[in-house]
Parts: C-alpha cells; sequence; structure tokens
C-alpha cells in the first residue's frame, strides 16, 4: 500500500459505494457486529456453521478438492500467479517459518512495533543472525530507513532477507511495503523480501507478484474474517530455491515439503478441516462482495474511524498519512476510563481494544474490518459518545 491522503473525489466515491451497498445488506447478511478489536474478528453465520459440516478423510478427494479450490481464491485474493500455502498455524508461526526458509546468514528486522518485534524476537530464537532497526512507534517504515540500514548492514556481508509488518496491529500504522520492497531490489538483488500483512490482508490490496516480493504472511480471524487457526503464505520462486540451500528448515514450516503436498492439494500434517470448511465459505463470500468492493468499503471505515475520532476531540496515534484501513488506533486526549468504557460497550454486546503496551490507557484501538461496515461504526460511534457524555 502506498500511503497517501486521500483526494476529496476519492473520499466522496468511497463515500457513496460503501454506504449504497450498506443499505442492502440484510439483518439476516450482516448480523450485529460486537468485536471491534484488531482482531479476531466476528464470523459470519454461514461461515461459522460451515465448521459443523462432517468430518472427512484428510487423504480424501474430498479434503482435495476444498483445499484447491481455497488455494486458488487466496491466489486470487493475493494478486498472484506463485504457490500459497495454507498452514494450521497463527501468523507468528509463519514469521517463524520465513525465518527459517529465507534465511541462512543475516536478517535485518525492521521494528516499529510489538508485531514487527516479535519477528526480530523470533529470528533471534531461530540462531540467526538478526540485526534490529528500529523506527518509532506509530510511525511507519520507510524507504529511505530501509536503504540505510540495508548498506550499513551489507558493508559487513550479505543480507539475506529482510523483515517488515506492512500493518502494525499493536499501533495502527500502515509502512509503504511497494516502496520499500523497490529499494530492496535496488539496494541488494539478492535479499529476499519478507512481509506481514496479517492485519491488513484482504482489507487492503496488496498485489504480490507487481509489488515483486518474496513472502507476504497472514492469519484467517482478521480481515479475513475466519475463525483463529489458519495462517497463509504466498511465497516466491526465488524463495523456494533460497530454501534449498538453507539447513535446519525444521519440519513442520519446511517450505519445500509443504510445496510437495501442495502440489498434491493437501498438507504433509492432518489439516484443520473444520476451519478449512469455513475458509471455503467466507472466500465465496469475499469473491461475492467483490475484491474492490471489499477494499473500498475498507478505506471508507478506516477514513470514518478517523473523522469521528477527530470531529470527537480525540488524537490519532498514527503518523498522518500512514494510518491503517483496517484498525485505528486513537490517543485518548479526554482522558476517558477505557477499562470502563469497555464495560460499558460490553452491556451492549459490542468490544473495543485498549492500547497496546506502553499505550494502555492512554489510547484505544478500534478494529474496521472482515465483516464491519460503516452501520456498525454508527452504532459503536454512538455508545462511545453517549458513555463519554455520561462520564464528563
Amino acid at each position: 500500500m502506498t500511503a497517501t491522503v486521500q483526494s476529496s473525489e476519492t473520499t466522496d466515491s468511497l463515500a457513496r459505494d460503501a454506504l449504497e451497498r450498506d443499505s442492502f445488506v440484510t439483518p439476516a447478511d450482516k448480523p450485529p457486529q460486537r468485536l471491534f478489536v484488531p482482531g479476531p474478528t466476528d464470523v459470519h453465520p454461514a461461515t461459522l456453521a460451515a465448521q459443523n459440516m462432517p468430518m472427512i478423510g484428510h487423504r480424501s478427494d474430498e479434503l482435495e478438492s476444498l483445499f484447491r479450490k481455497c488455494s486458488e481464491q487466496l491466489q486470487e485474493l493475493y494478486h498472484t500467479e506463485a504457490r500459497v500455502f495454507t498452514v494450521a498455524a497463527s501468523g507468528t508461526g509463519l514469521q517463524e517459518a520465513a525465518v527459517l526458509n529465507a534465511v541462512g546468514g543475516r536478517v535485518v528486522n525492521f521494528v516499529n512495533g510489538a508485531f514487527s518485534q516479535r519477528w526480530h524476537d523470533v529470528s533471534v530464537g531461530c540462531g540467526k543472525e538478526a540485526i534490529a532497526v528500529d523506527a518509532p512507534w506509530c510511525t511507519a517504515v520507510k524507504p529511505e530507513l530501509v536503504e540505510e540500514a540495508l548498506r550499513a548492514a551489507l558493508a559487513d556481508g550479505p543480507v539475506d532477507a529482510i523483515t517488515v509488518v506492512h500493518n502494525e496491529t499493536s499501533t495502527g500504522a500502515a509502512s509503504p511495503v511497494d516502496a520499500i520492497a523497490e529499494c530492496v531490489r535496488r539496494v541488494s538483488q539478492d535479499t529476499l523480501i519478507l512481509v506481514d500483512a496479517v492485519s491488513s490482508f484482504s482489507g487492503v490490496k496488496l498485489p504480490f507478484d507487481e509489488w515483486g516480493l518474496d513472502m507476504l504472511l497472514t492469519s484467517s480471524q482478521k480481515a479475513l474474517a475466519v475463525p483463529p487457526g489458519l495462517a497463509f503464505a504466498a511465497v516466491s520462486d526465488r524463495l523456494m530455491e533460497r530454501a534449498g540451500t538453507v539447513s535446519n528448515r525444521g519440519w513442520y514450516f519446511d517450505l519445500l515439503q509443504l510445496e510437495k503436498y501442495r502440489q498434491r492439494s493437501t498438507t504433509p500434517a492432518t489439516p484443520a478441516i473444520s476451519l478449512l470448511r469455513a475458509l471455503g465459505v467466507q472466500l465465496d463470500r469475499i469473491f461475492a462482495e467483490g475484491l474492490e468492493a471489499r477494499y473500498a468499503r475498507h478505506a471508507y471505515c478506516g477514513q470514518m474511524s478517523r473523522e469521528w475520532a477527530k470531529a470527537n476531540g480525540f488524537g490519532l496515534m498514527a503518523e498522518r498519512g500512514y494510518e491503517s484501513d483496517t484498525v485505528t488506533t486513537v490517543e485518548n486526549s479526554r482522558g476517558l476510563d477505557v477499562g470502563a468504557l469497555n464495560r460499558y460497550l460490553g452491556a451492549r454486546a459490542m468490544q473495543i481494544a485498549d492500547g497496546y503496551g506502553p499505550y494502555k490507557g492512554k489510547a484505544f484501538r478500534i478494529g474496521h474490518m472482515g465483516e464491519v461496515w460503516p452501520s456498525d461504526l454508527e452504532c459503536l460511534f454512538g455508545a462511545i459518545e453517549a458513555f463519554a457524555a455520561g462520564t464528563a
């Protein structure tokens, strides 16, 4: 995503489109939203119900057909001709897979929040020579920082890969991955580009092939709006080639082994059959909405959240021009008791997230991803305003 402030014409178009489609969604199609946290998100009843279907053999034709269908749809959602792996794990599991398969020597981890810090911790835990490059929390990782840090690291020898989180769930800051990837390719053709898009994938367009990425990972419980437990990654040919030269890739996350089974539309270990059933239903729902329409809805909900915060006396934590379209971190400028606010919202079957780590109590996070529509946010904002008025 190139983080730029949208023109008023684009904003108006998004507003008309999202609001018009929202008015045609029936209550049966869109049950009331409860979770306005940045994951896990509410799951549509039809998607939830798919998990209740009978078990099937994990080496059956039916399972392989389901797996193949989901894989093809995920490729389209990734905007890629490359392979997409599906594993029973969290997004963190695929952070580990990325490091184990792409890095034989050194990796540069760009850290601008809690989950990019986790990727550095994973790199260290995997025994890699991991170089952490810090950017202030609530800011984006920018190409200038990437170029400076990568050139400095290359002075001491090859750098196998860089890691960056596209959408820092802890702060609501989105980094311009397209420009970062262009920078890395210009500085070092041999350095792989590994991207975590856990809280943005399917809410924001991330064209894997066009941007020349090597791994783009995500998980099921955020914008995809599938129950937790699955993780996905698009992986380039050159990362697969690199993996063949890296020893100690482990077993569960060995991409070469996963590829052998993927070509047979299955996984080396028993897949999470019920979750795959849910995924199949939800992917159909996503494509029924339309990808561009879905991206527009998320963009409008992000804009709506930011405008509401500013209009009601709150600040925004994320750096201007780099705000996420799936989670807004609101500065608690009015000194609300976030715990009490959540208890008030809970009595009305809603929930937001407190600020993360050092921002606990100083901010709150509003997730507007997955099944969230503008009318859902209107309900949430009305409740927050009522609480604030009652405690003023």
